[in-house]
């Protein structure tokens, strides 16, 4: 079924930004505080102990009664965990923080294209200038003097930006399975974990024994980059237009950027800073086109 867009509730949009915001911090703590190479165990030790937690916690089966179901909820927790994860921490392992998020920008022009396309519903003028506003935005971040970047990586988080385009516009679609939230959050994060345990076992070589920093590592992105961005991100994608939710994905790389500039003294002037702010002004402009957006009822 196509998706109602409604009215923008402006506390639900900062609530689901804190989703991004927290994800781009994925970057420095991979890079500071956890073992070397293992980009396939940190989102399995992000992903899967957050959805047994939440499922342990809501007690609560999703009401799918055919295989169609049940198709339609992995191919979701594949999409927006399994390979979004995978993929994320392949580009921070390899990339730095703000160059490895840069290439989410493309985000909200392919849900624009996915809601056009698919729902025959032309997203605003100034929202698709707005998007484009954000991809120059972070090209000028790309660009700035000293980025350094390989193909590996940056392939990696464009096809993790992809993966998770379509997973937010497919969720929006097929809803929760008469799941709340935290219960679909919850369900997701553990299929989605539980696809990568074989890859990281296969792949990865074995942790050594680790530091107690280290253990706070996994236990951040965990608890706060699965268990509480993955419910606040859902949360929004129930609430809010597509494009009005992944527009929101452009605050990981800014958070990138600036927690590099705060912590790392890792430069922001000249084109960087011109970038950050760009992306800043494409976000708002998106979410304001889309609040400006009359509501219209779903198709039958």
């Amino acid at each position: 079924m196509p998706e109602t867009t409604h009215r923008i509730a402006w506390g639900d949009v900062l609530l689901t930004a804190l989703a991004p915001t927290i994800w781009g911090s994925t970057y420095i703590v991979t890079t500071e505080l956890l073992p070397p190479d293992r980009p396939f165990t940190a989102a399995l030790l992000r992903t899967l102990p957050a959805g047994l937690l939440l499922v342990l916690w809501c007690r609560q089966a999703p009401a799918l009664r055919d295989g169609a179901g049940w198709a339609r909820l992995l191919l979701l927790a594949a999409l927006n965990i399994g390979f979004f994860q995978a993929l994320l921490f392949v580009a921070a392992y390899r990339l730095p923080g703000g160059v490895a998020a840069v290439v989410g920008a493309i985000g909200p022009l392919l849900m624009m294209g996915l809601t056009w396309a698919v729902d025959h519903r032309r997203p605003p003028a100034l929202a698709m200038a707005a998007g484009a506003l954000g991809v120059a935005g972070m090209a000028a971040l790309l660009l700035s003097p000293g980025a350094a970047w390989d193909m590996v990586g940056v392939v990696a988080a464009l096809t993790g930006t992809v993966c998770m385009a379509f997973g937010t516009f497919l969720a929006r679609r097929w809803q929760s399975g008469g799941l709340p939230v935290l219960a679909f959050t919850g369900w997701q994060l553990l299929a989605g974990g539980a696809m990568l345990l074989p890859v990281a076992w296969a792949v990865d070589p074995p942790l050594p024994a680790l530091t107690a920093m280290q253990v706070a590592g996994y236990a951040y992105l965990s608890i706060a980059g699965a268990l509480l961005a993955y419910a606040l991100w859902f949360r929004g994608v129930a609430r809010l237009p597509s494009v009005a939710v992944s527009s929101l994905g452009l605050l990981s790389p800014v958070a990138a950027v600036l927690l590099g500039w705060a912590l790392l003294g890792q430069a922001l002037r000249g084109t960087s800073l011109v970038g950050v702010v760009v992306v800043l002004a494409s976000i708002l402009a998106v979410q304001w086109a889309m609040a400006r957006q009359a509501p219209v009822a779903p198709a039958a």
